[in-house]
């Protein structure tokens, strides 16, 4: 890459997701400083430091580490369920949508999806979707929530209605999943404690490389017995790893010195919503941006050719459908970013010439 191409390539104000970041100087430092042993062995010294701090947070017994969010999310599934059972899960949830077949290809099992509202589904919901035991019928095992929604657009479950449906699930018998890649930013948002919503479920995933910026990284926590079990899980994905403090090292640091932070992505996605709503061609609704990811609806130009144009003015969204582009706020996006991408989407948007 040439000089002139790696200045290019820093003016860009990429908003295609909060997983685009790259990691500080600070953080660049840990991990180039790390104490590393074999994690396969345990012998690991950041990467043990690493899930006990995560564990502390959320107030479980155990964390594993992990290559990534969706292996997380895997091994949660394939850890609590056996081949045939089902997964009762909302419509639009990244294990679902966004996870490429994983719960049928690595477990063997189905998912029985709900309607949800921006990702949020009820105790009621959950009940309607209960069928009687019936030889005929797969065995409903696992429920799984997902906090933020991704596709919910950054969207929080209240707590009295994760309450619900964390009850909901414990009197049918079915254990409970959350997938909290974002649980960081609804702890933010909302400042309900992460282990607040943790005590709800069985096993927890939360992510070090979406809004921490962490270059590298997911943590799956739960009992002991269940991360004991995940363990061996992981190790059958691929996902045992040798000398990874130098990647924990980073996910550590983010964890230690990113999480207040959020608050600034939040206030920046507030901020887009709310300039993006006096702009003609555009339909969006700043009060459900509740966190770090605004969904926007095109009314007169398609996705492709405004995500297109954006591109040209040095601003890099994500097509999410016909009519629609995500932005996600992040560590690499000024409060001056979003005054450019303002800019960039009102030549963008509006105008078919």
């Amino acid at each position: 890459m040439t000089h002139h191409d790696q200045a290019n390539t820093a003016r860009c104000i990429d908003l295609r997701s909060d997983t685009v970041t790259l990691p500080t100087p600070a953080m660049r430092q840990a991990m180039a400083q790390a104490d590393v042993g074999d994690d396969v062995f345990g012998e690991d010294p950041t990467v043990r430091r690493l899930e006990e701090r995560t564990a502390e947070l959320l107030g479980k017994e155990q964390a594993l580490f992990m290559p990534s969010g969706t292996m997380a999310n895997q091994v949660a599934v394939r850890a609590q369920t056996e081949p045939g059972d089902e997964v009762l899960i909302e419509a639009e949830a990244h294990i679902h949508y966004y996870e490429a077949g994983a719960p049928a290809a690595l477990s063997g099992v189905t998912c029985r999806c709900l309607p949800g509202r921006r990702g949020v589904f009820t105790p009621d919901d959950l009940r309607a979707a209960l069928r009687p035991p019936d030889q005929h019928f797969p065995r409903p095992r696992l429920v799984c929530v997902e906090n933020t929604h991704n596709r919910g657009g950054g969207s929080l479950w209240p707590l009295e209605t994760l309450k619900a449906v964390a009850e909901a699930a414990r009197a049918a018998g079915l254990r409970m999943h959350l997938d909290g890649a974002r649980l960081w930013n609804a702890s933010v948002a909302t400042g309900v404690p992460e282990r607040t919503y943790a005590a709800l479920a069985d096993s927890v995933n939360v992510c070090f490389s979406k809004g921490l910026g962490a270059p590298v990284g997911s943590a799956l926590a739960g009992t002991r017995d269940f991360v004991a079990r995940a363990r061996r899980f992981r190790k059958q994905f691929g996902g045992g790893m040798r000398q990874a403090g130098i990647l924990a090292a980073g996910a550590l640091y983010a964890l230690e010195h990113h999480r207040a932070r959020l608050a600034d992505d939040h206030a920046n996605a507030r901020a887009l919503a709310e300039g993006l709503a006096n702009l003609p061609g555009i339909d969006i609704d700043p009060a459900h941006v509740q966190t770090n990811i605004v969904l926007i609806r095109l009314t007169r130009l398609a996705a492709s050719t405004v995500v297109h144009r954006l591109e040209a003015s040095g601003v890099r969204v994500l097509a999410t459908g016909p009519q629609t582009v995500r932005a996600v706020t992040n560590l690499n996006v000024t409060r001056a970013d979003i005054g450019s991408a303002l800019a960039a989407f009102a030549n963008a948007a509006g105008s078919p010439g």
